[in-house]
């Protein structure tokens, strides 16, 4: 098979590319700039473009594929040369769904959760000795690639994005990858620059209900008003579908414990406790929402036949995805950590998880307004007392990229207002930074959280984990 891609160097694309090599597949590839770790990673493979741009005549007859990625224009020079030609045209979900056709396909979709609940059941799956392939959208510990496709494995694991597909194709990714196991952690309103509406965005997810397989399952957050709104109110007498809540479970210094399930999942009811836990699963990962997360993993681990057994040995050794609540350093006193949250509710469930864990400490939250939704004036209303948990609270954003994403100016005022004004707001990365170095001097029993889908225009968190905390 021969498969050229159309921006080869975005983060998807290449792990794309690098999967179908891995599996035998002669890949070729453009694009108009191409960054590490992409760069390295396509270098070290052989399948770095020689020069950067569109080159037309790179695509031939002799292809049986071309993949489009986001990046790339509509008038693009490749595709309109590929569409000339008559060659299929894959947008880069259209391509994963092509290669897992044959298989079960575990699609996690929802508006926060995915990467997590993805990675925990990938685990779960590699703890069990089950071969999957899978996409997830962030590289995790132990998983040499972010997208893995094989001749021998007969099932796959998708993280279900609901962003569009392509330039040419407006649907959101989890509509095309037709679930046999179907999972929804939570719907909030985002990408508001393409869902213009809540009412709009919340349909794409009703719609992802109808194109799960017949006699296939959903799995669904019944504690989410929303979920549970579009999972009820789905007639559909084809499909199983199980609604899952918040596991019983217990913090004891510093240390969540999963209680052993009774009949049914329990209501949520935290408890810390000042002995030892009996008959409790110790875990490396903490907060309400990540325990809602492993529910998630838990169902569609059953569907495939692991026992409860087998899930908690399992996943008492997952140590979380790539940034979600991701340990930097941590000494007897302080610990630093960073997270993808982002949007209002996971401000929340983050800052609350860090106030559950360490209840003693007190806690220093610094986000980063970086999405398209974020920068949005009208959608900064719905970040109101999100922080209110964290004893001292920054909020960042940087006039560049409201530039880059051709927005109007932000004024650091009518941020603060539309927090609730109990925020402090910086613009400069560097003056953040000295800032929260100032409050670790006074002393030494505080934590660090710090939240972006971005890094705070460079800030590196290392350095300044070890400028806080000395050896």
């Amino acid at each position: 098979m021969k498969v050229h891609f159309i921006a080869i160097g975005g983060s998807a694309m290449h792990n794309l590319a690098l999967a179908l090599h891995h599996k035998g597949y002669t890949v070729t590839g453009s694009d108009d700039e191409i960054f590490d770790p992409a760069r390295t990673r396509l270098q070290n493979a052989g399948l770095l473009p020689e020069k950067e741009g569109w080159y037309p005549e790179r695509i031939t007859s002799d292809l049986d594929a071309v993949v489009l990625g986001m990046h790339a224009r509509s008038d693009n020079p490749e595709l309109l040369r590929a569409q000339e030609l008559g060659l299929k045209i894959y947008s880069y979900p259209e391509y994963l769904y092509e290669q897992s056709k044959d298989k079960l396909r575990i699609v996690v979709g929802g508006s926060h959760g995915k990467t997590t609940t993805t990675a925990m059941i990938l685990h779960v799956l590699a703890h069990c000795g089950i071969e999957a392939d899978y996409m997830v959208g962030a590289q995790l510990k132990g998983f040499d690639v972010m997208v893995r496709l094989s001749h021998t494995a007969k099932l796959m694991v998708i993280e279900g994005d609901e962003y569009l597909t392509s330039p040419i194709d407006r649907r959101p990714k989890f509509h095309l990858y037709h679930p046999n196991i179907g999972i929804i952690t939570g719907i909030e309103w985002d990408h508001i620059n393409v869902f213009p509406t809540f009412d709009i965005y919340r349909e794409q997810f009703a719609k992802y209900i109808d194109l799960i397989e017949p006699q296939g399952t959903l799995i669904y957050c019944d504690e989410d008003k929303e979920v549970h709104r579009v999972a009820t109110e789905n007639h559909r007498t084809d499909i199983k579908k199980l609604p899952y809540v918040c596991p019983d479970y217990a913090v004891e210094d510093g240390i969540t414990y999963l209680r052993h399930l009774r009949k049914g999942v329990p209501q949520c009811t935290p408890t810390v406790q000042s002995s030892g836990v009996h008959g409790g699963t110790p875990l490396r990962v903490f907060g309400r929402h990540n325990l809602l997360n492993l529910t998630a993993a838990r169902y569609a681990c059953r569907e495939i036949g692991i026992s409860d057994e087998q899930f908690n040995e399992a996943i008492s050794t997952f140590g979380g995805a790539s940034k979600r609540l991701e340990l930097v350093k941590k000494s007897d006193t302080c610990a630093i950590y960073k997270d993808f949250a982002h949007a209002p509710s996971k401000l929340r469930a983050t800052i609350h998880a860090m106030r559950e864990q360490y209840p003693d400490r007190e806690l220093i939250a610094c986000m980063e307004l970086h999405t398209f939704s974020s920068l949005t004036q009208e959608f900064l209303q719905q970040y109101r007392s999100t922080m209110d948990e964290a004893d001292v609270r920054c909020v960042y954003f940087s006039q560049h990229a409201l530039q880059l994403k051709k927005l109007p100016p932000l004024d650091p005022e009518e941020v603060k207002k539309a927090f609730g004004g109990n925020v402090e707001v910086f613009t400069d990365s560097k003056a953040l930074v000295n800032h929260v170095i100032t409050l670790f001097r006074s002393n030494d029993n505080k934590n660090l959280l710090m939240m972006s889908s971005g890094n705070f225009d460079g800030i590196d968190f290392a350095q300044l984990a070890n400028e806080i905390i000395t050896d």
